[in-house]
């Protein structure tokens, strides 16, 4: 009996788990139905709009004023007293922040068939907010890999020399990746993420986005103008996927005007209260 016993418990598990994934997807991809909906796809559009028009100027100029000037004052790639910087630099590496969140998504997944009640609904809550993290981020890395892959700029000093505007379009090599900086795109669309859900970290990873952006630059991995392309496209992606979940009621609301505002999550002493009931042995 007691065989049988265990073998029906790890079922009813991987059910309930089975469950909980197949619910998020369906959250994800239902029709949007908040009623303010259409006013917040006006307001993001317009600051879509204006973003785009302000560092797209910025983007060109850069290309043409400051790239040049700018790579020939870093050090040599390779300079040995870099290494703090290169330590740096792989905070804002995709792979890293994207294996990071799909960690945590992974363990609140394990860790929701034993809990109940009000601790189920604190770790849904907590879900939902990393997938939004998760997508944030993933969504414009795709976008920015295309554009990559498309645009085909040269690296710093491919070729041998200071050269703007060397590019071999389609060509898909890691020499001809600059243009957008995915460090870039990755750094600020996680903070643009992570601000939007807890606007208190604003500041500080405002702070974290603009370091990984410069380790980009005095690691002669990319031009200015490639780091602003990233950090554009990171917003966008962002702003974009942000609206996803308000439109659908899922971690933000749309109050009047189309503004979207975080809904209130559970806090970090509750979620470690769930943790320790969980896994406790």
């Amino acid at each position: 009996m007691p065989a049988r016993a265990g073998v029906g418990e790890t079922s009813n598990y991987f059910a309930q788990l089975f469950a909980l994934v197949r619910q998020s997807v369906a959250r994800l991809a239902r029709p949007p139905s908040h009623s303010r909906r259409a006013e917040a796809a006006r307001r993001a559009a317009r600051h879509v709009l204006l973003l785009a028009a302000i560092l797209g100027a910025v983007i060109i100029a850069l290309m043409y004023a400051l790239d040049v000037p700018e790579i020939r004052l870093m050090p040599p790639r390779g300079t040995a007293a870099l290494w703090p910087v290169r330590i740096l630099t792989d905070f804002g590496r995709a792979a890293f922040v994207l294996w990071l969140l799909a960690a945590m998504l992974f363990a609140v997944a394990l860790a929701y068939p034993r809990v109940r009640g009000t601790s189920r609904s604190l770790l849904i809550g907590f879900a939902t907010r990393l997938q939004f993290l998760l997508l944030a981020v993933a969504v414009p890395l795709f976008a920015g890999e295309l554009i990559k892959w498309i645009v085909g700029r040269g690296r710093p000093f491919v070729g041998g020399e200071a050269d703007a505007f060397k590019f071999a379009h389609f060509a898909g090599t890691e020499a001809y990746a600059s243009f957008p900086s995915a460090h870039a795109i990755t750094a600020f669309a996680l903070a643009f993420a992570i601000s939007a859900v807890w606007p208190q970290a604003r500041a500080a990873m405002t702070v974290y986005a603009i370091l990984i952006a410069l380790s980009r630059l005095v690691l002669l991995a990319h031009h200015p103008s490639d780091v602003v392309a990233g950090a554009l496209i990171g917003v966008i992606g962002a702003m974009f996927v942000r609206y996803w979940f308000a439109a659908r009621r899922l971690g933000f609301a749309i109050h009047r005007g189309g503004v979207i505002v975080p809904l209130v999550g559970p806090s970090f002493g509750h979620l470690k209260r769930v943790a320790r009931d969980a896994f406790a042995p």
